[in-house]
């Protein structure tokens, strides 16, 4: 575990919250059996119905908290579309939630190949492979799509699919939870109205 750990009184004392995620995140990473940048994503529909289901974070900076997804897919769709998100992690070995807010972005061909670069051959061929969130009739019809591209794509790289990359989301919300006896949590929320402004913080009632 990291030497610093940040107790009720330090959550008060933290004026700017993203330092403050990279250090949970990093205690998550030591203390989580399984997948500690997990997260539920959460989108809204054209009919305002709203949807959510888990991703894994691949990133994070000033800039903002970065996911990878098929642009076709459900998900990626809505959130297109709406040109915003929201994202929760929970980290119940830490009894540790973050709430994360705010408009989004696609991020660069160039951070999207990296990325797709760094993936197993087998994952690369999957993107390919996979109508993602499409009615499929066999399990048999998604191999005969992995074995087609494979045979494609047999020999060098795997290129990244035009319906594949990487969206940002661009905070304007951040609260910090953390759990506390008798259901007393402490939640400390950064508001700003634009990416680059000064956080505004307060508390709220758990």
């Amino acid at each position: 575990m990291p030497e610093k750990v940040l107790t009720s009184r330090d959550i008060s004392e933290v004026n700017e919250p993203l330092s403050a995620f990279a250090e949970w995140l990093k205690e998550a990473e030591a203390s989580e059996p399984n997948d500690p940048t997990a997260v539920a994503l959460a989108s809204v529909d054209s009919d305002g119905m709203p949807n959510v289901r888990m991703v894994l974070l691949k990133g994070f900076d000033e800039r903002g908290f970065v996911f990878y997804t098929n642009f076709e897919s459900q998900k990626g769709e809505e959130i297109l579309q709406q040109k915003k998100a929201a994202m929760c992690f929970h980290w119940k070995s830490l009894r540790r939630q973050v709430r994360i807010r705010g408009d989004i972005e696609v991020v660069s061909d160039e951070e999207a190949d990296a990325y797709y670069q760094s993936r197993a051959r087998a994952s690369r061929i999957g993107a390919w492979a996979s109508k993602q969130s499409r009615p499929l009739e066999s399990r048999f019809a998604l191999e005969k799509e992995v074995a087609k591209y494979t045979a494609k794509y047999a020999l060098g790289q795997v290129p990244r699919p035009p319906h594949w990359g990487g969206i940002r989301i661009i905070p304007t919300y951040i609260e910090l939870w953390k759990d506390g006896a008798f259901r007393l949590h402490d939640r400390i929320v950064f508001q700003r109205s634009n990416s680059g402004e000064d956080w505004t913080k307060s508390r709220l009632y758990p």
